[in-house]
């Protein structure tokens, strides 16, 4: 087949995935604010496309990790070629879109990572896969990045409740934060652009570079940067509104304050990882914020088996993908009708997707209106997450009241309060 048109397919689908990337994601972000009433449907979305194109210009460093670290490089250059690239392409988006149908817990990067990974071990060999940048820029992050945005969570959940504490009679003054929301919010989408297209890019650019087209260890070009920042702005404005009504409804139980903590931690948690080359999960990271905030709330308790079969979503996916990225590479060995075999196969899976999820049509006039989505299609990682914690009511506290004269204070278990307290 000829290189240059093996090339320019793998670069179309490889923005195609950004799109893709778009809808599935990014409008986690806007769910929140859309729900409260403090961003309209269309406003909050098209935010959340314009800083997802802003974002992707602001670092390359996970880029570059996809790009020259997962594949070692070989006497010859990268070992990896443009057609098992686009056969890991086509495996991913296939599990993406499916688990996406099917409402399993998936991540959309993971699933890039496993079907590179697969591709280049069916048609290269296991050598070829540098895991040791594997364990450190994607496995490892994976792990630490979702518990430590949920302890941020949990903190900040914690303090906003603190220093807003509701009594008997009083407001509790936490009104703020549903505006506060608007740009935590608008922060989230910020980062994802700036972790998530870049992962396209570092695709485009190894595809580029195994082509010898660009030299080895070489960055993406600009036009790749503003290609992939235009595909998943473009995504995220005309297709997240399934994602918005699932998360509207999935989500009721999260109060203003709770969503604010959840998704700073969020935002700051992905652009730290981002400077440092991590290719994490952005869903992930989102989904343990949820967990966390809502752990900062009084009476709040975890629901252990929707934990376990979250984070057994979490563990499937790479390897899943792996999977499917393999058999991709498998049929693209046997030349140009292998190729046309995963193009063909890819493009019916995408079809009979999209045929499905349009019987239940979502759009800006009932993403938030009409109600669940009937039916599997979907279902978001992070609605899901929601309920993993149980809150269970609980009275406002009572204010203390101010000791009569010539009596000491008492704690609330009657006992003398120590003197600093009285002072």
């Amino acid at each position: 087949m000829d290189l240059t048109f093996i090339v320019v397919l793998v670069i179309v689908l490889a923005l195609f995935f950004d799109f893709t990337n778009g809808f599935h994601d990014t409008a986690n972000a806007m769910a929140t604010p859309i729900a409260t009433g403090a961003m309209r449907p269309k406003v909050a979305v098209a935010v959340a496309a314009v800083l997802n194109l802003v974002g992707a210009f602001l670092s390359t460093e996970v880029a570059k990790t996809i790009s020259g670290g997962i594949i070692k490089e070989g006497p010859g250059g990268v070992q990896i070629t443009p057609e098992l690239i686009f056969a890991g392409l086509i495996g991913a988006i296939i599990w993406n879109m499916v688990t996406w149908l099917f409402g399993l817990p998936s991540s959309s990067s993971h699933a890039l990572f496993g079907g590179l990974i697969g591709a280049t071990i069916v048609g290269v060999g296991v050598q070829a896969v540098d895991f040791v940048v594997v364990l450190d820029k994607v496995i490892l992050p994976a792990v630490i990045a979702p518990f430590t945005a949920g302890l941020v969570a949990y903190a900040a959940t914690k303090l906003a409740y603190a220093v807003t504490r509701r009594f008997d009679g009083r407001p509790d003054g936490r009104g703020g934060f549903r505006v506060g929301q608007i740009f935590s919010s608008s922060l989230v989408a910020l980062a994802h652009g700036t972790n998530d297209a870049q992962k396209t890019m570092g695709v485009i650019t190894l595809t580029l570079i195994s082509a010898g087209v660009q030299p080895a260890g070489s960055g993406p070009e600009l036009w790749v940067i503003t290609a992939c920042a235009l595909a998943i702005a473009l995504g995220t404005y005309t297709g997240g509104w399934r994602i918005i009504r699932t998360l509207g409804t999935g989500l009721t139980a999260i109060k203003p304050a709770q969503g604010f903590a959840a998704e700073t931690s969020t935002a700051a948690t992905i652009l730290a990882s981002s400077h440092l080359g991590f290719a994490l999960s952005t869903t992930q990271v989102a989904s343990g914020s949820v967990i966390g905030s809502g752990l900062g709330r009084r009476g709040a308790s975890v629901r252990w088996g929707t934990a376990g079969r979250i984070g057994v979503g979490w563990l499937l996916t790479l390897p899943s993908s792996a999977i499917v990225g393999g058999v991709a590479a498998w049929f693209a060995t046997f030349g140009p009708a292998g190729i046309f075999i995963d193009l063909m196969l890819g493009f019916a899976v995408i079809t009979a997707i999209f045929v499905i999820s349009n019987r239940n049509r979502v759009d800006s006039t009932n993403a938030v209106t009409g109600g669940p989505v009937a039916g599997p299609a979907g279902v978001s990682e992070v609605a899901r997450s929601g309920g993993v914690v149980k809150i269970r009511k609980v009275k406002p506290l009572k204010r203390p009241k101010p000791p009569k004269p010539g009596k000491q204070p008492q704690d609330a278990e009657g006992d003398l309060a120590p003197e600093e307290e009285r002072s």
